[in-house]
């Protein structure tokens, strides 16, 4: 959530901010809704104390009481009207955009800072990822659904080979490795902000009040709530690996084909806990480890700021990397990191303490190490004649098979 003190102190500047998100007529009602829920609260507690007498009340004190009573009972249920309306709004309010993230709405809006790789000059035609075998849309749609895919044989080995990879290079850095629930309370889901603005995205399971987590940084982020965190042990770097559930509700038509956008899938993720003014630092360590990772696989690809208005509710800023596809002609998102400063500990009460000083919330960071999109991208990019592509060689060592047979 926002911090509403800094809020009612610089109203101007934070509604021009989260114009930029869309969000200035929430950000108004906000405000309105502060301004009543505080009005109200002086007006109930001097009617609380006017309710105590010492002594034995006078008759005339005791109808006076009554009507004390009444007004204080109108009063009360507007205040409980007041504050649901207010928490409903803080809740819903996204966090401010960061100055140098640019203006727009759409994709195409995104800024590109830069490239790298070149595309290989592959002297025929370029196949999608399901011409190479080994993933399984069909048999995937039979037993679960739309947009659920198998992955079969070599191709299952690559992408085991991808997560063991980048959870190697990352563990290097000094990334702590967790294997985090998939399923998480609605504490966690709010606290992290996809709940509410996310909900028709998430699946949940009904009868146990859980959800189903559509990326480990959900259960990373929630790990330490309600904790106080030692200043001196700031930042704190995790690795998640997990399976992720998304509904992607709202994508009807879009990537449809193939296993680019799917229901389920496996990520392994960086987290961040560290000091408010070491942020901006953390996130640019986290693009370059992101741009490590996929420079050592060969996948040429481009660094993009994510405009304001496509920003999520949590982050103030984002850079994806975008992999190049040769059969789609285009880059498309391989990874993403964002900032998401003080938004999420503020709700998750994950705080430190300067010298012994009052506490404070910290902030907290994203990125993707790597997803089966990277699979994808491999088969594309390392694609030979004949259908099939080259592996990686630093991924045989995972368990990578050296040579693909071409698709039967």
């Amino acid at each position: 959530m926002i911090d509403i003190k800094a809020a009612r102190n610089d109203p101007e500047s934070w509604r021009a901010a989260l114009a930029r998100k869309g969000a200035a007529e929430e950000f108004d009602a906000l405000l309105e809704a502060d301004r009543a829920r505080r009005s109200l609260l002086p007006q109930v507690e001097g009617l609380k104390a006017r309710q105590k007498l010492k002594g034995k009340p006078t008759p005339e004190q005791l109808e006076e009481l009554q009507g004390v009573k009444a007004e204080l009972e109108r009063l009360e249920a507007e205040l409980r009207e007041a504050e649901a309306r207010y928490d409903e709004l803080l809740a819903r309010v996204p966090n401010p955009p960061d100055p140098s993230a640019p203006d727009g709405f759409t994709e195409e809006d995104a800024v590109e800072i830069r490239r790298a790789g070149e595309a290989r000059e592959l002297g025929f035609e370029p196949l999608d990822h399901l011409a190479f075998g080994g993933i399984d849309m069909e048999r995937g749609a039979k037993v679960s659904g739309s947009r659920f895919a198998y992955r079969v044989g070599e191709a299952a080995l690559v992408e085991l080979a991808l997560y063991r990879f980048a959870l190697d290079r990352v563990v290097a850095k000094g990334f702590i490795p967790v294997l985090p629930p998939v399923l998480v309370r609605e504490q966690a889901m709010y606290g992290t902000g996809f709940l509410p603005t996310e909900e028709v995205n998430i699946y949940r399971i009904e009868r146990d009040d859980l959800y189903l987590t559509g990326t480990s940084e959900v259960a990373l982020a929630a790990m330490h709530a309600e904790e106080e965190l030692d200043a001196g042990a700031l930042p704190l770097h995790y690795a998640g690996y997990s399976t992720c559930f998304r509904r992607e509700a709202g994508a009807a038509g879009k990537d449809t084909r193939g296993m680019f956008r799917v229901h389920q899938f496996d990520k392994v993720e960086m987290f961040v806990f560290c000091l408010p003014e070491d942020s901006p630092e953390q996130h640019e360590y986290l693009l370059s480890v992101e741009e490590e990772l996929v420079e050592e696989l060969g996948i040429p690809y481009r660094v993009v700021n994510i405009p304001a208005g496509e920003l999520g509710a949590s982050a103030s800023k984002k850079y994806d990397i975008e992999g190049w596809f040769p059969a789609q002609n285009r880059y498309r998102e391989l990874t993403s990191t964002s900032n998401t400063t003080d938004y999420q500990t503020r709700r998750l009460g994950v705080r430190f303490r300067r010298d012994g000083g009052r506490l404070e919330p910290v902030h907290t960071l994203n990125g993707t190490a790597v997803t089966a999109r990277f699979l994808l991208a491999i088969m594309e990019n390392l694609q030979v004649d004949g259908g099939t592509y080259e592996v990686p060689e630093v991924l045989v060592k995972y368990g990578a098979p050296r040579s693909l047979p071409a698709p039967a």
